[in-house]
């Protein structure tokens, strides 16, 4: 079983940054997918930024070049650095785990309690 526990969520202004930490705990095969996902009122849950364990990314076209993911093995944490932020990314984020390959469409089977973020123009 494993669990995953978001933090660093809160309100900024237009053009300000956040980092977002996603603490993962319990038993993780060394092959894995995590993703960091938002869902907005009203809106569908949409997949931000995907990481595999080999270390290679992918993000949505909405966030390219402003949100970083990335993963310290040491600390079995995953971070979301968003820069540059818009009021359009106000959204709840969850980040979440799958064994499968982030490649194709991998299903994510372990899901955070998620952190709210809010930017204002």
């Amino acid at each position: 079983q494993v669990q995953l526990v978001e933090s660093g969520g809160g309100s900024v202004q237009s053009g300000g940054s956040l980092r977002l930490s996603c603490a993962a705990s319990g038993y993780f095969y060394s092959d894995y997918c995590m993703g960091w996902f938002r869902q907005a009122p009203g809106k569908e849950r949409e997949g931000v930024a995907l990481i595999e364990s080999d270390g290679s990314t992918s993000y949505a076209d909405s966030v390219k070049g402003r949100f970083t993911i990335s993963q310290d093995n040491a600390k079995n944490t995953v971070y979301l650095q968003m820069n540059s932020l818009k009021p359009e990314d106000t959204a709840m984020y969850y980040c979440a785990a799958s064994y499968d390959y982030c490649a194709g469409s991998p299903r994510f089977s372990y899901w955070g309690q998620g952190t709210q973020v809010t930017v204002s123009s």
